[in-house]
């Protein structure tokens, strides 16, 4: 057996007895440290992915490796029938870290935005008097929050949304990065949340102005409306602060996180918010067999411990200014290729103009080819979002193979 039928053998496999709800990069990953992945050929690439930001402390931090294989030999799950004893240490600490009275564990990005959409629901009937199933949430434009049913119901994203009907009522829809929308939709009394995304990942690393964060956040307080965040990709360092919200020191009323929260090894989500808002839903209205597992709750301090240590946040502003710096310059010798970049932190996108077989896919192949994996997202954009480990040299190495790779393109 040669090794590319090794390759070939693997992604068959995935294609005969999978699903085919997603369009991989051909190539198949056997194993993962710090910035780099080796595909079962055994040749080394840089990850420019980071698991759609869920790996910003690296591939197997071994930090967060120790607590979880220390807590996989003790006890991994008793389920909340009963108490355990990582909950509550894991419980203190999150919210004393964030700022909140209490969370909700959860364990994927899609179970925390709807678990924050039952709550604010729920705070809506309860606190703000809003008639019974009368309650609104008015979300964004070009959003992605997940792919449930309820989540696709607030999207505009055919893919996502087309032929998956019913849908759930109760969402308003409004142009991102328009405070004017959001001030008309607050008009409506039946109102009870704003749900967004601090920087719109998915569509592309859409970037809202400087200050919108705070006035729709003002916005909403004046309304008696919540502000609910999801920085289940923008958080924890990715846009180079703790949250993408802080960078306008907007502290929302619930606060949705996933993915870097377990630094890649397990889903680990979490909903925090004041004790006004969480304690509306009470014993048996909402929960998870594995929301908040032992393992779960050591994964996610190591995790975060592993962020604010190695100062991560702080790098991911400082490597993220020089990405743009480098890719701005590149923008100006090949601007029949890239037409525009933007970014925050290390959360940038190229934005490729597009001719016959001269695409962004294309493009991420020949990257492949060079050693560094990204992925396009809504056809003509690459996101790249490189581990938040990831030294000065590394990412000037990186930068070299995205010049040349481009110029010759």
């Amino acid at each position: 057996m040669t090794d590319k039928s090794v390759s070939q053998k693997a992604m068959e496999l995935e294609n005969r007895y999978g699903a085919h709800n997603y369009h991989p990069i051909p190539v198949v990953l056997d194993r993962g440290e710090g910035v780099f992945v080796w595909d079962v050929e055994g040749k080394k690439y840089f990850d420019f992915l980071s698991a759609y930001s869920a790996v910003n402390q690296g591939h197997c931090h071994p930090k967060i490796i120790q607590a979880l294989t220390d807590q996989a030999k003790k006890l991994t799950l008793t389920s909340r029938a009963f108490y355990n004893s990582s909950l509550g240490e894991y419980e203190k600490f999150i919210t004393q870290y964030f700022g909140y009275d209490k969370v909700l564990p959860m364990n994927t990005g899609a179970e925390g935005v709807e678990t924050a959409l039952k709550l604010c629901r729920k705070w809506a009937y309860e606190k703000k008097g809003i008639a019974e199933n009368q309650a609104k949430i008015i979300v964004c434009e070009g959003n992605f929050h997940g792919r449930t049913i309820s989540i696709i119901s607030a999207s505009t994203d055919p893919d996502s949304k087309n032929n998956f009907g019913p849908y759930t009522p109760g969402f308003i829809t409004i142009p991102y990065n328009d405070t004017d929308a959001l001030a008309n939709a607050l008009k409506d009394r039946n109102v009870a949340g704003f749900l967004v995304e601090p920087v719109q990942g998915e569509r592309g690393v859409m970037i809202p102005d400087e200050g919108y964060l705070a006035k729709c956040f003002d916005l909403c307080k004046k309304a008696n409306v919540l502000f609910i965040a999801d920085e289940i990709q923008t958080g924890l360092g990715r846009t180079g602060k703790r949250l993408c919200c802080d960078h306008e020191n907007v502290h929302p009323d619930i606060l949705i996180l996933g993915k870097a929260l377990s630094g890649g090894t397990m889903p680990v989500a979490a909903i925090l918010a004041n004790d006004e808002i969480m304690l509306c839903i009470k014993p048996g209205e909402h929960g998870s067999t594995y929301g908040g597992n032992s393992l779960a709750c050591k994964v996610a301090m190591a995790s975060i411990h592993a962020l604010e240590e190695e100062k991560m946040y702080d790098n991911s502003l400082h490597l993220g200014k020089i990405l743009l710096t480098e890719l701005r310059k590149l923008q100006s010798e090949k601007p029949d290729v890239v037409a525009n970049v933007r970014g925050k932190g290390l959360f940038v996108a190229i934005i490729i103009k597009e001719r016959k077989n001269k695409t962004a896919w294309e493009l991420c192949l020949a990257l492949k080819e060079n050693g560094l994996l990204a992925k396009p997202t809504h056809g003509d954009i690459i996101r790249l979002a490189p581990p938040l480990i990831m030294t000065e040299s590394q990412l000037m190495e990186c930068v070299s193979i995205l010049r040349k790779t481009i110029l010759e393109f």
